[in-house]
């Protein structure tokens, strides 16, 4: 079996199983919903209810209601619009580009990106449709045969060619993610007892067996999308852009537009599956699948992508000097110091001076810095799409024409109601959809898993209740492998030194005492299995309130006392976890 780097960290934290992958995943989807999901998705269904309304308000009243003049003619709605494609690239890049890469870290995040991908698309298409106005006569704009006597269809609008790419791309990216979902589907078909739920499940997976010839065939179609999926995240972001680079306009005239779109694109995109996973993996109880090191790599993409962005700034500032051109220059000299350089100089701010805070290892590793991080990149996104088309638009060639813009309560309201639809879309997939893809996950946990790169993983150092040798665990296995009063003797044994004996002391002084009448299930700590929980009791440890009292010296202590995986408290931060535990 292939044995990964002692060196590299795992990617599944705890004693996991494979049976024990399937019931995690698929525990928010059986049992009811956490409380948090219940509170989330109530306000984010409000703020959806409420954008609704207003899209209904301006298409019944016309988009006379935005803050549009002769002037500046795209604003708020092609911002959002550009803005929401970028989020939706980030899904297909971490499921198509690193699946052809192979690796193994996407795992725990692509299901979740992938879907998002199809809510931000569907967010994205929004746009351009009320843009147009009359919607009710959107048939115009398509290549449809001459049937309005002399009157041809309107196949001019640059916004046609979004459609197309945007449709393809929307396409390939709905049909590779549920190709990935059918053998999860065929899982929890098989787990439901209710008649209707099982139905439906099984509606969904197409009738999945899990036979050799099957998972062939699901191979074969995951490499050849992602073979279609890749080229895509690189063409759509630069047909969106050459919305602006074909123009003339000083400040969009520029063949730079395609690489800086979609470096920009993947920055925004990784920023949000950022913001999302943080929120599912607390919600969902799924630390031990997304942790620190998943946070980290989609960090350190975050950092380079926002470096390729800063550069692209600098690019354009210097081609803007070089050039000699009046208008040009005047159009980026205007963007820093104009009447609208505060929206400038946020979008500086938040896309180039704070990913370089991810060099400090310490901080993109911190989940709560990633946390804050996240929004700050994207809010820094939706202001370069801000400044590209605003601030190139309200003071063009002629002084005479120049016109501030100003949005109103519609425009702002569109937004949010847009994030709020989104919200509730990704809500409801997290509570009746497997937000991690259970049969990769589990196609890791031998090569990635904590226990078994320790060599405790099931049959390579457990050993069952009659001492006879494990031999692991298969798909459908209920019973978890017990650890022998052998090895619990050993360990007590360990610490029956007269100096650990001093550090179990000093330890339990500073965290209280209690007993086994007192105990919490220790092993909802992330990174805590039965072995080690085991060993905390022999401490002394039982309570979330004990573990919940825990600082450096601690869990230096801690340390000294357990002698296996050393630095592991502190690093998961078990302190904090049974706080949370303990409110909830």
């Amino acid at each position: 079996m292939h044995k990964e780097s002692a060196i590299r960290e795992p990617l599944i934290l705890g004693d996991k199983t494979y049976h024990q992958i399937t019931e995690d995943v698929c525990r928010p989807i059986e049992n009811q919903a956490p409380r948090g999901w219940y509170i989330l998705i109530t306000i984010a269904a409000i703020i959806a209810l409420y954008g609704t309304g207003c899209i209904l308000y301006l298409i019944g009243e016309g988009i006379g209601v935005w803050g549009l003049n002769n002037s500046v003619d795209w604003a708020w709605d092609i911002t959002n619009f550009v803005w929401w494609v970028g989020i939706g690239h980030a899904g297909t890049l971490i499921s198509a580009v690193l699946l052809l890469f192979r690796q193994k870290w996407r795992m725990a995040v692509n299901r979740s990106a992938e879907a998002m991908t199809i809510f931000a698309v569907i967010m994205a298409a929004v746009f351009p449709g009320i843009h147009m106005g009359r919607i009710w006569v959107s048939y115009w704009v398509l290549p449809l045969p001459n049937q309005f006597g002399s009157l041809w269809v309107n196949f001019n609008s640059p916004l046609l060619w979004d459609v197309f790419a945007i449709s393809t791309y929307f396409s390939v990216s709905l049909v590779f993610w549920y190709i990935g979902l059918i053998p999860d589907f065929a899982t929890i078909r098989d787990r439901m007892t209710k008649p209707l739920t099982k139905k439906i499940y099984g509606i969904l997976s197409f009738g999945w067996s899990g036979r050799a010839k099957h998972w062939n065939r699901f191979e074969i179609v995951s490499l050849v999308l992602a073979g279609i999926a890749t080229p895509l995240v690189f063409s759509v972001h630069s047909i969106v852009s050459f919305d602006f680079a074909t123009s003339v306009i000083p400040g969009w005239h520029t063949t730079i537009f395609p690489p800086y779109f979609v470096a920009g694109a993947v920055f925004s995109g990784f920023a949000m599956v950022q913001t999302l996973m943080l929120i599912v993996r607390k919600v969902m109880h799924l630390e031990a699948y997304i942790h620190t090191k998943h946070i980290e790599y989609m960090n350190i993409v975050i950092m380079v992508t926002g470096s390729i962005v800063g550069v692209a700034y600098l690019t354009e500032l210097f081609m803007a000097w070089y050039s000699g051109v009046e208008y040009e220059s005047y159009a980026f000299l205007n963007r820093a110091t104009g009447p609208m350089a505060w929206a400038y100089w946020v979008m500086m701010t938040c896309n180039v001076i704070s990913p370089q805070l991810m060099w400090v290892k310490k901080w993109r590793r911190n989940l709560t810095f990633t946390f804050i991080m996240s929004i700050v990149v994207n809010i820094g996104m939706w202001f370069e799409r801000f400044v590209i088309i605003v601030t190139s638009l309200y003071r063009g060639h002629m002084p005479a024409s120049w016109a501030h813009f100003y949005p109103t309560w519609v425009d702002v309201s569109i937004f949010i109601g847009t994030l709020g639809i989104f919200s509730v879309l990704y809500l409801l997939y997290a509570r009746y959809f497997p937000v991690l893809a259970i049969s990769e996950v589990k196609t890791i946990l031998k090569s990635s898993g904590e226990n078994y790169k320790e060599g405790f993983g099931a049959g390579e150092g457990y050993y069952n209740e009659d001492g006879s040798h494990g031999h692991g665990h298969d798909d459908h296995a209920h019973e978890e492998v017990k650890v022998t009063n052998r090895i619990v003797e050993e360990v007590v044994e360990e610490l029956s030194e007269e100096d650990l004996k001093k550090n179990q002391s000093t330890l339990l002084e500073r965290l209280g005492t209690a007993d086994a009448s007192q105990a919490d299930n220790l092993k909802l700590i992330s990174g805590v299995g039965p072995v080690l929980e085991k060993t905390l009791n022999s401490i002394g440890i039982y309570s979330f309130e004990q573990v919940s009292k825990m600082t450096s010296e601690e869990y230096n202590l801690l340390d000294s006392l357990t002698k296996s995986f050393p630095g592991r408290a502190e690093r998961d931060n078990w302190a904090a976890q049974a706080k949370d535990l303990m409110n909830n």
